[in-house]
């Protein structure tokens, strides 16, 4: 069995988000795929089930080294290019525990890229008891909140807190409780928490703590910004595209384009990917 590793939303093999790529993992066990995930040690490790390569058509499966991930989109995009680069461009369709993604790869100018469809979104305020153990974990107080922002749970495939900080100096200085936030999380159902401030309405800068994978957190998450896209629409903010940053803090710089697509809140997320180079 041959593990690659991609690396999403980023053109350098030294940004953007890592994950593993089992390109035939028929037959593999849901125990055997934990182990493979847990040893490479990435955030996501995806594993394609099934294929259908006529069709371009594929049954794919997420594990983090800790558990299961219903939908995860930076691994969604790095299993695109590698497909893309393998089969050439064009549509793809990945059928998750989520629902069906469809992905469509393409060359622009000299890069490889690949864009996914989310199911759709929704988005809703957070109970506010949930709010105040999520924040006591975080070691945050509600005084360091955007307040043009509400706190949400917004879904995209999976769910995922939406908080809003009012500075770039407070989501520059992350130091949680992992303990405490994994309880949190897997409590109310949260894969992860998306941490975000405002630069302008068309740019974001986020972070996206991720205790219930066993990762203290990801350099980009694709599947926060899908459900983020859903956030904003829910808002009526009116901003239809928009980029967001991730993985600066981290020394992984990530970028990721997103777009609401009308009108059932399904969110477009693209990005590059490439392989790492591997000692």
């Amino acid at each position: 069995m041959e593990v690659l590793r991609y690396t999403a939303f980023t053109h350098d093999p030294a940004g953007g988000n890592p994950a593993g790529i089992v390109l035939d993992a028929a037959g593999l066990t849901a125990e055997e795929m934990l182990a493979v995930a847990a040893e490479v040690g990435y955030s996501e490790t995806a594993f394609l089930t099934e294929r259908d390569d006529e069709n371009r058509v594929f049954r794919i499966r997420y594990f983090a080294p800790s558990a299961e991930v219903d939908f995860c989109g930076h691994a969604t995009i790095a299993t695109a290019v590698a497909l893309a680069e393998r089969l050439g461009t064009g549509p793809l369709a990945f059928r998750t525990n989520a629902g069906e993604i469809a992905v469509q790869t393409g060359i622009e100018g000299e890069a490889l890229l690949a864009t996914l469809t989310s199911v759709p979104t929704r988005s809703a305020p957070v109970a506010e008891d949930a709010l105040d153990e999520a924040l006591a974990a975080l070691r945050w107080s509600r005084d360091e909140l955007d307040k043009a922002f509400p706190p949400h749970v917004s879904f995209g495939g999976v769910s995922h807190l939406m908080l809003a900080a009012a500075s770039r100096e407070r989501l520059a200085d992350l130091h949680y409780d992992f303990e405490a936030l994994r309880s949190v999380m897997t409590r109310h159902g949260w894969t992860t928490v998306n941490l975000f401030w405002r630069e302008s309405d068309r740019r974001y800068h986020a972070r996206d703590p991720f205790p219930v994978g066993g990762v203290v957190e990801d350099p980009a998450t694709g599947a926060a910004a899908a459900a983020f896209g859903g956030y904003l629409r829910a808002l009526e903010d009116g901003v239809k595209e928009f980029t967001v940053i991730q993985g600066v803090d981290m020394g992984r710089p990530s970028e990721l384009k997103v777009s609401i697509a009308e009108p059932d809140g399904r969110t477009r997320v693209s990005g590059g990917a490439v392989a790492m180079e591997i000692p």
